[in-house]
């Protein structure tokens, strides 16, 4: 007998502009972003999904959603390919008399409850697609559960500084939420919200028809849903989580997460066979390594060609750095030539750049002598003439 019902499905808000990441989200959805040499940022949440027995995800595009449609498919790279379940993309609802765009995320959940409603969940877990992590959301299920909560965030200590700039949430000592802040100009604690929640459908689906029918509401989760069921006083609670965690929403924090990747202790357990990342892969020509190349603790994917020196960095598919080039702390993205005698330093390019002969991108700290230092940026499908200096924080 067919299976007509899931415990348990995922919504997956991937709409997001990414405002913050400039030039390389100019035409592609943040979620699509590459990430560490082989990956998209999306491949995370959605390989969390399967390694934690969720098959059913629905992925809420808006932005931008082309290369991101395409990259997901029909979902089989992730084992998401099937007959009752699986992966959907769900763009906005086209309407009779007009297009309804997603007003807020809580408004993408409830312009898809006939989605959820197909599979008559008893819960539904909301994730983000723009994070950087590894997580069994069956474990936080069962916490879930156990706590006979409606409403489970997961949650990780942050500094305070950070707290400024994420929901923050104070628990009393059972873990069950007593207060709740979005970007809180005086944090009373250090728990952020990852932007994972599960809720139990039926009370989830009452409170997204009432805060839709508010003219006044944001529609969102932070700001409308999440203090409506704290309001009422319904069952929340927090649920902790130790592992690695980044939210990529700003260049730096992007490239920070691709050097994590480089760290000897493996801070994100790329190693472990049962948490595997999966990615949508295309076929590439073996890699060559020139004898004559000098490569350094840097992460260089197939179908690359190395001649020059590669150093502390994440090259991705198809790169090719010539004799006499040097990258150093830096991410190439997919498709990009750095020519002999150019130098690119912590940075990040973006894809199918050329980097002419004989270019300065960027610089090391310690060679800014107390100037302004940052990440230096080049966008995608960018070529840079011969001669040309990019400084520290130049975005191009």
């Amino acid at each position: 007998m067919i299976e007509r019902k899931k415990e348990c499905i995922s919504m997956l808000l991937a709409g997001g502009q990414g405002s913050r990441l400039y030039v390389l989200t100019e035409n592609t959805a943040k979620p699509a972003v590459p990430f560490g040499g082989k990956y998209r940022i999306i491949d995370f949440s959605l390989s969390n999904c399967v390694n934690s027995g969720i098959d059913t995800v629905g992925i809420l595009t808006q932005y931008q959603p082309l290369e991101l449609n395409d990259y997901i498919g029909n979902g089989q790279p992730w084992d998401l390919n099937r007959n009752f379940g699986g992966a959907h993309v769900l763009p906005p609802y086209t309407k009779t008399t007009s297009n309804q765009w997603y007003k807020g995320t809580a408004n993408a959940i409830y312009q898809n409850i006939p989605f959820i409603e197909r599979y008559q969940p008893e819960y539904v877990l909301i994730l983000s697609g723009d994070h950087i992590y590894k997580m069994d959301y069956n474990k936080m299920l069962q916490f879930h559960k156990e706590k006979g909560s409606e409403c489970t965030i997961a949650v990780i200590n942050v500094s305070m500084e950070d707290a400024t700039r994420m929901g923050i949430m104070s628990t009393d000592e059972n873990q069950a939420i007593v207060d709740f802040e979005e970007k809180p100009a005086h944090p009373k604690s250090t728990q952020a919200s990852m932007g994972v929640y599960i809720f139990t459908w039926a009370a989830l689906k009452k409170y997204l028809i009432a805060d839709e029918a508010d003219p006044n509401s944001e529609n969102d989760f932070g700001k409308n849903v999440i203090p409506a069921f704290l309001r009422d006083g319904r069952p929340m609670y927090a649920y902790p989580f130790e592992g690695y965690w980044k939210d990529v929403g700003t260049l730096g924090s992007l490239w920070d997460a691709n050097m994590d990747l480089l760290d000897p202790k493996d801070p994100l357990d790329m190693r472990n066979p049962h948490s595997k990342i999966y990615a949508r892969n295309y076929a590439s020509p073996s890699t060559m390594v020139a004898p004559s190349s000098k490569v350094s603790n840097s992460f260089i994917t197939e179908g690359c060609r190395i001649k020059g020196t590669v150093e502390n960095s994440v090259i991705y598919t198809g790169c090719e750095v010539e004799e006499g080039a040097v990258v150093s702390g830096t991410v190439l993205m997919p498709n990009t030539i750095v020519r002999k005698g150019s130098t690119v330093s912590y940075a990040i390019v973006g894809e199918q750049c050329v980097i002419e002969e004989n270019v300065t991108i960027g610089a090391r700290p310690e060679d800014c002598l107390g100037e302004d230092w940052g990440i230096s940026v080049v966008g995608h499908k960018k070529t840079i003439p011969s001669g040309t200096v990019i400084k520290p924080k130049e975005i191009v």
